[in-house]
């Protein structure tokens, strides 16, 4: 640098092993780019704070002059590397936040860093506090890195090497002795183990939403900030955080900035029909989303009961193309500590998607809201529990940093229920009465059954068919549309238990014993025939069909799950095949209830139920609600 002065060279090249100066430290963050052009400001603040390729008083010969200088690679002299000028202002209108030629630049650490706080009611408005603070740390040799003081003057802190902690403090309470002898400062408290992260942008002064967009990538990764320093050239933001949180907290922040406008981790759990439907589509929409939305959705953990397979924490993600070959080969056995663990140990927010029907990752619900991972899922078992657990696990995501938790799969697959009771609700309305046939199996059975054919023989069609489960009495007992009445009551503010439902079920109680086989019942059904075949002819000569129902009746505040007569041209009536329809009854929609009709069940609808809600959860932590043009 000296050289290139004394010659008034033009360009003055610094030779060493990296391609240049990156956007952040490559060991840390690995989708870290190299850095086209700096400012020496920027390349100053980068370097004061960790980034070795260069140091601060090697440039200060080339500022004087304005010489540029540029880092390149021995090992690889075709890069360009990274360029160092002069510091510019570029005009507002082409100042934008993402864009890496103006905006934010680059992130750098300072490690192995105490935070030393002075607080006490006794300090506001007296002049002289930072100052003597201040001429303690100077008499005591100790160097300070960043100062942060509340604007009401009750505290004020400052970064200092972790070495020098003890140091700090101690001179510190010397200086201000009488004042704690007093409780005019109530303490002198040490935070040791934490670190600087520092956001550096010689255009960042001009752009509107950098220090929101920074803090809402930490708080999405639930890291929390425990000081805050700007200058009011804001070619710097930096922000002190637990040492334990650095990696992620740098990961977070990068990929805010420089990949993309949300990055979101998906852990799968249940690849059965569902989970695979998810995965296929969201691998078939996962290019565009990046284009048009700026949301890259990336699966890194997809878990069955028996193996799983985790992607590098550091690597790429799960190639979705696949994604069944690697987790036969390449796949572990499944431990469901170890997968949340992976997606905690991301940078970006991450969701769990469990598209299975099980109880044992129903159990795991209220920890992993608490740690703030959020959670998409059509499983029923945890919002139809007891109101005990529903209550917990509301109270959990308030609990994670604003964890979220999205079940519109939950009724009627991929249907709008859920949400459009929601919206109803936060918008004023208030409900009287929610009717619905919630069970496809059970629409398209009473949809085929008029009387004329036996009930039992309509049974054999549909499982033959593959419209039931592999023990039909899973579906006849009602228990699976008792469940999805518990939900929409509870969204109402319902406090129901399920088995506080009363429940017809469709199960002669003769046949519902664990002793009896499911070949066995089907044998035996057809001695049951007589009473549905009576009420099903008695209903057809008054011109009337049986539908299988459940019922919310929200004035009361009871529900039930029952068997309903209803004329051929009522809404329930004419259903044909084996769709879903919900009417929802309020004060606004009394006369003419709101209806919700469609397919209530199969693999394709509810993975688009669970993909929706998951595209939902990237609009809640900032996703654009239009395409980017």
């Amino acid at each position: 640098a000296c050289f290139a002065r004394l010659l008034r060279a033009n360009v003055c090249e610094i030779w060493t092993d990296v391609d240049g100066i990156y956007s952040a430290d490559p060991r840390q963050v690995p989708d870290s780019v190299v850095i086209e052009s700096l400012g020496y400001k920027e390349a100053s603040e980068l370097a004061y704070f960790g980034a070795k390729v260069l140091h601060p008083d090697s440039m200060t010969p080339l500022v004087q002059n304005g010489i540029p200088m540029r880092i390149r690679n021995t090992f690889n002299p075709g890069a360009q590397g990274t360029l160092v000028r002069k510091d510019r202002k570029v005009p507002s209108t082409e100042v934008k936040a993402t864009d890496p030629a103006v905006g934010v630049k680059g992130f750098s650490t300072m490690q192995n860093i105490a935070l030393v706080n002075v607080e006490g009611a006794g300090m506001i408005g007296v002049p002289g506090i930072a100052g003597r603070m201040f001429t303690a740390l100077h008499d005591a040799n100790v160097s300070c890195i960043l100062i942060a003081q509340a604007s009401s003057e009750y505290s004020i802190c400052a970064a200092v090497p972790g070495a020098d902690a003890k140091k700090a403090k101690a001179a510190i309470e010397r200086t201000f002795r009488f004042e704690l002898y007093e409780k005019l400062v109530a303490a002198v408290t040490v935070s040791e183990n934490v670190s600087i992260l520092a956001v550096v942008g010689e255009n960042m002064a001009r752009i509107p939403g950098v220090c929101a967009r920074l803090f809402e990538s930490l708080l999405n990764t639930g890291v929390n900030v425990m000081a805050v320093a700007q200058g009011s050239s804001e070619s710097n933001i930096s922000v002190v955080v637990q040492a334990a949180d650095e990696t992620r907290a740098l990961r977070a922040v990068h990929a805010a900035f420089y990949m993309s406008r949300l990055t979101l981790a998906v852990g799968l759990i249940g690849p059965g029909l569902v989970g695979s439907a998810f995965l296929a589509q969201l691998q078939s929409q996962r290019e565009q989303l990046f284009k048009e939305f700026g949301v890259d959705l990336q699966v890194r953990a997809i878990t069955t009961s028996r193996k799983m397979l985790l992607a590098p924490t550091n690597g790429d993600p799960i190639d979705l193309s696949s994604w069944k070959e690697r987790l036969d080969s390449a796949g572990v056995s499944s431990d469901l500590d170890a997968f949340t663990a992976s997606l905690k140990e991301t940078a970006v927010p991450a969701v769990i998607c469990d598209c299975t029907a099980s109880q044992v990752p129903s159990d795991m619900y209220v920890p992993w809201l608490t740690q703030g991972l959020h959670l998409v899922t059509p499983n029923k078992k945890a919002n139809s529990g007891s109101m005990e657990l529903y209550r917990a696990l509301r109270r959990a995501m308030k609990e994670g940093n604003r964890s979220h938790f999205f079940y519109e799969a939950n009724v009627g697959a991929g249907l709008p229920i859920i949400s459009t009771i929601r919206d109803l609700m936060r918008t004023g309305d208030r409900f009287l009465e929610i009717q619905g046939i919630f069970s496809g199996t059970l629409s398209y059975i009473f949809n085929e059954f008029d009387g004329t054919v036996p009930f039992s023989q309509i049974v054999q069609g549909a499982k033959q068919s593959g419209f039931t489960e592999p023990d039909p009495r899973d579906d006849l007992s009602g228990m699976d549309v008792a469940r999805k009445v518990v939900i929409l009551a509870r969204e109402l503010g319902i406090n129901v238990e399920l088995k506080d439902v009363p429940v017809k079920s469709l199960v002669p109680s003769a046949l519902a014993g664990p002793d009896v086989s499911v070949q066995e019942f089907m044998q035996r059904l057809p001695d049951y025939d007589a009473e549905l075949g009576e009420m099903a002819s008695k209903a057809a000569a008054n011109g009337e069909k049986l539908r299988y129902v459940g019922v919310i009746d929200a004035k009361e505040k009871k529900c039930a799950v029952e068997l309903r007569q209803y004329s051929a041209t009522h809404s329930f009536g004419a259903l044909k095949g084996s769709d879903n329809i919900v009417q929802l009854r309020t004060a606004r929609y009394d006369a003419q209830p709101l209806t919700v009709r469609g397919p209530g069940a199969g693999a394709d609808v509810t993975a688009a139920g669970v993909f929706a809600d998951v595209l939902r959860l990237a609009a809640y932590l900032g996703a654009p609600s239009a395409a980017e043009q």
